[in-house]
């Protein structure tokens, strides 16, 4: 393979600007992650802390190898809605006694740990993390089930948490449950769901209903010990199969459980050598546009990420905008789709059989995006762009090869999809703080939209008021500007986080590493391809 050329000047005026606008996002997400880690704010981490707890993420610290990583999932869950940023849980990925494990901490301090809507989809897609790579599930629990006043829309989708964690021991992928606190009304199906359960005496609780509910439902005055407490269940209702004394006991009993287990991977373990990049990631601050109309070359990117920066790249004279190629990330081996523009009907083809020559030889793929959609006009629709990006569309849909996604730019249109955008089922997606994602920019939507308008109105004979016009479109630029940046985006779960750019390598060096704990096979079988 070859070694990328970098051509970037750093010293460049253009360089210098992007890095202090990137640096400038970083800080705004920094502050909405800070947020996200006071929980429920100083009062009720002081409350908790007085009762003698830990916080989720010192748990966390505890419960994984001493000075590994713990990538954190959708932190800013909720993010611009009226819940606390974080969705009252934290999760992401850990190596607990060697083992790569999915891990799901409550978080008491907000309203006691109980679900809202985002706790749902947040708990949901980290399932789906769990069971698409195979990881073991290790849950924090202490929840006092749904958040009552917001049931109707937590009800029904929430119970797809139960059915997800029963499915993944289906599955022969183990579930644990440490009950830290009150596990209470649909919370105590958590650890009555999992393959084993961890319980600490005196603060363990575990009830469908607890007191007050009983006393409402059966006028039985209930002691809360007596009914739901860690010894009980330990010694007369057997949900409890590791009493422990104090929380520092139960991490303990559950990193010598997973160590029992004996795990093993089932993809191929790294191949390559996994030396660093020859250019500084630090660089990659300087070398993405904030401004999304400045284009720049992925292969920049490509150069600051991958194993000593080699890239065997796949028919570079051909549907230049669209660079494919194959290389090694932390030794692992995976090929490459990057946009370096909008999509034509070459891009397309080229990615179509680059796809399907990746799913030949079992190889993952990492999607860099940064995509306008694809290109659209007479010549174009003549030319089959229709017909080709369904190509595109067949061979990312029907890809067996587990996928990655990296918006590190624009995600427009159609382009999304074909870039195996969130509804493609990439494994992972990690955004950088300048990403934006909707139909399209918010200059061309308003414009559309006044366009249509417009024709109405001459068909319709009514004369165009150019003031409400210019309203229009100005209010339309204010919405898609808002609801298209990477914040609204991982507010949404559109997404699995965002990430520092510097942190990429690091970022997706975990994700496959966790992609390789299953099986990593690609598929000769393909929908029809339209020619």
């Amino acid at each position: 393979m070859q070694v990328l050329r970098s051509r970037i000047d750093t010293r460049q005026p253009a360089f210098q600007q992007n890095r202090e606008q990137m640096l400038g996002l970083l800080a705004e997400i920094e502050q909405q992650l800070a947020i996200a880690r006071a929980g429920g704010g100083e009062k009720y981490v002081a409350r908790h802390r007085a009762r003698g707890r830990l916080l989720p993420r010192e748990r966390i610290e505890l419960l994984i190898d001493q000075d590994s990583a713990f990538l954190e999932l959708s932190p800013l869950a909720g993010w611009g809605s009226e819940y606390t940023v974080g969705g009252s849980i934290v999760t992401g990925i850990g190596v607990i006694s060697g083992v790569e494990c999915l891990i799901q901490a409550s978080d008491p301090t907000v309203r006691g740990g109980t679900s809202n809507p985002y706790t749902v989809k947040k708990t949901l897609r980290s399932f789906e993390i769990a069971r698409a790579n195979r990881l073991p599930v290790i849950q924090l629990t202490e929840s006092g089930g749904a958040d009552l006043p917001r049931q109707a829309e937590i009800f029904v989708p929430g119970g797809r948490t139960f059915f997800e964690i029963t499915r993944l021991s289906g599955e022969r992928i183990p579930t644990v449950s440490i009950v830290f606190g009150n596990a209470t009304a649909g919370g105590a199906y958590v650890p009555g769901m999992s393959d084993y359960t961890v319980f600490i005496r005196g603060q363990s609780h575990a009830f469908l209903g607890g007191p007050p509910l009983v006393k409402m439902a059966t006028g039985e005055d209930a002691e809360e010990e007596a009914l739901g407490g860690g010894e009980m269940h330990a010694r007369v209702s057997g949900l409890a199969d590791f009493l422990a004394e104090d929380e520092y006991e139960a991490i303990g009993i559950t990193r010598d459980l997973v160590e029992s287990w004996s795990w093993r991977k089932l993809g191929p373990a790294p191949t390559e050598p996994p030396d660093d990049p020859v250019y500084d990631p630090e660089e990659l601050l300087g070398i993405a546009s904030v401004d999304l109309r400045v284009p720049f070359d992925a292969r920049e990117v490509i150069a600051r990420v991958v194993d000593g920066s080699r890239f065997h790249e796949f028919k570079p004279l051909y549907g230049e905008q669209l660079i494919t190629g194959w290389a090694s990330l932390h030794g692992y081996r995976i090929g490459i789709l990057a946009n370096n523009g909008i999509l034509f009907s070459e891009e397309s083809e080229k990615a179509a059989q680059f796809i399907q020559l990746c799913n030949k030889l079992d190889i993952p793929l990492l999607f860099m995006q940064n995509v306008t959609g694809y290109m659209v006009g007479t010549v174009y629709e003549q030319r089959g762009i229709i017909k080709d990006g369904a190509k595109m569309i067949n061979a990312v849909t029907n890809s067996k090869v587990p996928h990655i996604t990296l918006m590190m730019g624009a995600s427009y249109g159609a382009g999304n999809y074909g870039m195996a955008g969130r509804a493609y089922d990439p494994r992972f997606v990690f955004t950088w703080p300048n990403h934006r994602i909707a139909v399209m920019g918010p200059k061309q939507l308003a414009g559309v939209m006044s366009i249509v308008q417009r024709q109405a109105a001459m068909a319709a004979g009514i004369p165009i008021d150019e003031e409400r016009d210019a309203a229009m479109r100005a209010a339309i630029e204010a919405q898609i500007e808002r609801e298209s940046t990477a914040l609204f985006a991982t507010g949404q779960l559109w997404d699995d986080g965002i990430i520092d750019p510097r942190d990429t390598r690091t970022v997706l060096g975990i994700a496959l590493s966790a992609i390789h704990s299953n099986v990593v096979r690609g598929t000769d079988s393909f929908g029809v391809f339209r020619m």
